[in-house]
Order: C-alpha cells, then structure tokens, then sequence
C-alpha cells in the first residue's frame, strides 16, 4: 500500500502560482509512477500531468501544458505541481495519484484524499 496526500492548495488570483505537493509513505520502496489529476463538482475527474519513476518521461493534459510543471524527488518520496499562470478554470480538488510499476499506463492504484485549489478574479 502507498499512502499520499497533498499540500499546497488553496487560494489565489488569477494569473498567479501555486505549488503543490505530494508526499508519498507506505511501500515507498517500489518504482512507480506518480499524476495530477483534478475534478470539479459535477465532472470527471481530469488527467493533468504524469511522471515516470525516473522522470524521464513527463506528460502533460494540452490545457495545463506549458503553465504547469511536474517534478518528484525520489529520495524524498515527493511529486510536486508547479502551476504558473493559473486562470478560473484552474479551480478544482486537485489529486495526485501513484500508479502500480514506474510507466504511468491504465488508471492508477493508489489516489490521495485530494486539495482545494480556487483561482479568483
């Protein structure tokens, strides 16, 4: 089992950042990859950007791509989201989420409890 759960949300005006991150726990010791993924009331939940165990292969959802980064240090079991740029359909509970071996391919195993994330005009 892989625990997460994520910091960093919370308000801010439009055009500006935030960072979030994720800190994994529990069977640490396994390759896997990590995402972002973000929901509002009444849709479904949205891929926004993954990264390999390695970091070498990083994916990003074309309406994020460009304005937010995905990174992870390994050694300190943490995924980050770097959001630059944020505009109001940023706004949503952000997830991050680990999937089962170090490729992010199927739907992922494991999901955090999630963070609020409201950009404001």
């Amino acid at each position: 089992q892989v625990q997460l759960v994520e910091s960093g949300g919370g308000l801010v005006q439009t055009g500006g950042s935030l960072r979030l991150s994720c800190a994994a726990s529990g069977r640490t010791r396994s390759s896997y990859a990590m995402a972002w993924f973000r929901q509002t009331p009444g849709k479904e939940r949205e891929f926004i950007a993954a990264i390999s165990w390695t970091g070498d292969s990083i994916a990003y959802a074309n309406a994020v791509r460009g304005r937010f980064t995905i990174s992870r240090k390994n050694a300190e079991n943490t995924v980050y989201l770097q959001m630059n740029s944020l505009n109001l359909e940023d706004t949503a509970v952000y997830y991050c989420a680990a999937y089962g071996g170090a490729y992010y391919a199927g739907s992922p195993n494991y999901w955090g409890p999630g963070t609020q994330v409201t950009v404001s005009s």
